[in-house]
């Protein structure tokens, strides 16, 4: 089963991970971008680089990492776990996010492309407040050049994360950030339906 963990930074998508895969030894943990030795290599570029990236340069990018990662990691392993931190999701809403001229049938139809016609079998969607982004991102310090962007670019990300979900009709848990983090992790064994 290929399951996404959807969500800006901060929001704990890293830490259910870690805890889903502690139960599941056998379980592929994965991210987009960096997944793969070109994804480390891009991910370098986008997110650290002093090199300027044009927008639409910067969306075929992260395109080519989700093409690699597909190939390379996940379709070989589609008879097993995969818990991605980010993808496709993530890819569309920073894409719209960063020009509103884009049209997201055709971006989704370029990560269609991506990913060989497959999308992930379940998504996990992590929402957060304002006050708890901000406080999260405060207290973690560092920050890359996407999360430079500021807190309203952060939250109109999530905003379009949430909109495409909903619009597409993607089999997602929509998770409220601020619950515990063993609350969450229930309410996500259960989703993914194991007991």
């Amino acid at each position: 089963m290929y399951v996404l963990f959807e969500g800006i930074d901060g929001v704990g998508k890293s830490t259910q991970i870690e805890i889903l895969a502690s139960k599941f030894s056998d379980a592929i943990v994965t991210k987009e971008p960096g997944g793969t030795q070109l994804g480390v290599n891009l991910r370098e570029i986008l997110l650290r680089s002093s090199i300027k990236i044009g927008k639409r340069a910067e969306i075929l990018l992260f395109l080519a990492d989700r093409a690699e990662h597909f190939e390379k990691l996940v379709a070989p392993n589609l008879g097993k776990l995969i818990l991605s931190d980010r993808g496709f999701i993530s890819g569309i809403a920073y894409a719209l996010a960063n020009d509103e001229n884009l049209d997201e049938n055709v971006l989704l139809e370029l990560n269609k492309f991506a990913l060989n016609d497959k999308f992930a079998d379940k998504i996990i969607f992590f929402e957060a407040s304002r006050e708890l982004i901000s406080s999260r991102l405060k207290a973690r310090g560092t920050s890359d050049k996407i999360e430079a962007r500021g807190l309203e670019y952060l939250l109109k990300v999530q905003s379009l994360m949430k909109q495409i979900l909903i619009k597409n009709g993607f089999e997602t848990l929509f998770i409220d950030a601020s619950k515990s983090i063993e609350l969450i992790s229930k309410e996500i064994e259960n989703f993914i339906n194991f007991k």
